[in-house]
This record gives structure tokens, sequence and C-alpha cells, in this order.
């Protein structure tokens, strides 16, 4: 037997990546149930329980019985890493390929994807308690301003007002020494991945982003941030995700309904941005593009 035929073969998974509103969820449940495969969550706020129609949560109606996995396991209070995800991801795909499906990994944290798929692979650094609470004490606008200065490529994929990220990425910084893409090493990717992009025109997503805001707080966006904040509290995961910070800004009185939701659009269309940069420098999406049944 050569060398060559005696290596493993790599699994096969399928990942659907795209922007916000770009149709990513209804695409993969399409594509699960054309190929016979069951779905992964890839959204760092799918995870948590409650946070449904401020993170256009699929319900179980648009599930259309095809499994999900990474969706409403923890609570909102809990502050969920990559590093967690990882570990939980890799255990579904492992069982889902045992059973002889096909896995999909669908979303747009693009951290979930790189670390997941791609190998890129975390710096081990311990959390510094100090440095963190000092941080904490600062705003956001303050995290990304230090942030910028210490490695301004890290900054422009964070969103300004996502503290927590802001402050890990400084505490690794200063940890290191090193810029974030300096100190993630990469090794051999574990799976054989079909990168599938969906995409629209950008003034087509835009208006897509657009709707869906309208969608949101039609079907129930500011009682169900009321009965998030009547059971949680003011907590990080509340007040610095899309979705929820403009509507409890409104709440809190501070502008108008039809102004957060104007902020709410223009937070949606900027983070939708932020994303295809991200996605964008992996040349093996395919956008677009439909795949064959795999065998």
């Amino acid at each position: 037997m050569s060398v060559n035929s005696a290596k493993k073969t790599k699994s096969k998974v399928i990942a659907v990546v795209g922007p916000t509103a770009s149709g990513k969820t209804a695409y993969s449940i399409e594509l699960a149930e054309k190929i016979g495969g069951e779905i992964i969550s890839a959204d760092s706020r799918l995870v948590y329980k409650g946070l449904d129609i401020g993170t256009a949560k699929p319900t179980v109606a648009e599930r259309k019985g095809i499994p999900h996995y990474m969706i409403d396991i923890v609570e909102p209070e809990v502050e969920y890493s990559a590093g967690l995800y990882v570990k939980e991801a890799r255990k579904c795909i492992d069982d889902i390929l045992s059973r002889g499906k096909s896995p999909i990994i669908a979303g747009g944290t693009g951290l979930y994807f790189r670390i997941l798929l791609e190998q890129y692979d975390l710096p081990e650094v311990p959390p510094n308690y100090q440095l963190r609470e000092e941080l904490k004490k600062l705003d956001s606008t303050e995290l990304h301003s230090i942030l910028r200065d210490l490695d301004s490529e890290a900054a422009d994929k964070i969103y300004e007002n996502d503290k927590k990220k802001l402050i890990r990425y400084i505490e690794i910084i200063k940890s290191t020494g090193k810029k974030i893409s300096e100190s993630r090493g990469i090794s051999e990717p574990e799976f054989d991945v079909e990168w599938i992009g969906c995409n629209f025109p950008r003034d087509i997503l835009y208006e897509r982003i657009n709707k869906r805001v309208d969608m949101m707080i039609e079907n129930g966006l500011i009682e169900e941030t009321k009965q998030l904040l009547n059971k949680h509290g003011r907590i990080n995961n509340l007040l610095y995700t899309i979705g929820y910070q403009e509507i409890i800004s409104y709440l809190d009185g501070e502008m108008t309904l039809d102004e957060a939701s104007a902020l709410l659009k223009q937070n949606s269309r900027r983070y939708a941005k932020r994303q295809l940069t991200w996605f964008r420098k992996n040349e093996n999406i395919k956008w677009n593009h439909y795949p064959e049944r795999l065998s």
C-alpha cells in the first residue's frame, strides 16, 4: 500500500457563509433537505437562549424538521467564547458524520469558521483579571481606540460596541507583544470543506436588511427586549448586541422609535460590510454557488 493511499481521507463538510440578511438560513435548510444534511449554527448570538427576534433566530417552523445545533445552548449571562464553540461544534460534526449525514455549518461569525474549519488556533493566553477590570471602566469608543493603536487590522474587524472582544484582543496583544494575526498559529485543516457564499448586490442586501429590521419590530422586538431586561437585567450581551442595544436606547428615552429603527438599520448594514470584508479574504468561498450532493 502506498503512503498516499494509507493517509486518512478527510471528512467533508459544507460551510454556508455570508453577511446578515443574505439568506443563509433559508439556503442552508433547503440544502440540508436536498442532501440529507444537518445544520450547525456558526453565529455568536444564536447560542443564547431568549435572544430570538433580535438575532433573527430561525423558528422551529422555519427549520422544517432539519436538526439544528449550537442554538439556545446557554443563558445570556454566559460569556460564551470561540474556544468553547469550537469544542462543542466539533462534537456535533463528528456525531452527524457518524450517522452518515452531511454537516452544514451555517452562519455569519467569521471567527468561528476560521478556528473551526480553517484551523486558525487561538493563542492560549490566560486571563489577566487586573487588566480586564481596568479596561471594563472604559467605554467602547475608548477601547476601540486603544485596540486601533495596538493593532489597526484587528480593530477593523470588531464591532465598536463589542466590549468583550475588544477587551480580550487588547489582553492578548499586551500579553504576547504581538498583533492578533501574528499570535495565531495555523495547522492542517481537519476537514475537506466546500465553501458556499450567500450574498446580494449591495443595494439589494441593504434593502433586505432594512426590511428585516421593520419586520423584527413588527414581530415584537420591543416586547422581547423588555422581557429580556426584566429576566436578566442590563447584561453585556444585551447592551452590546445589535438589535437590542438600539431598542434599549429607545426604552431609556434616549431616542424615538423611528430613530432607534434607523440606527439599528445603520448598525446592521455596517456589520454586514464587516462580515463581507472578513469572508472575502477566504479565496475558497464560491459565492452563490450551489454544491452537488456530497459523496
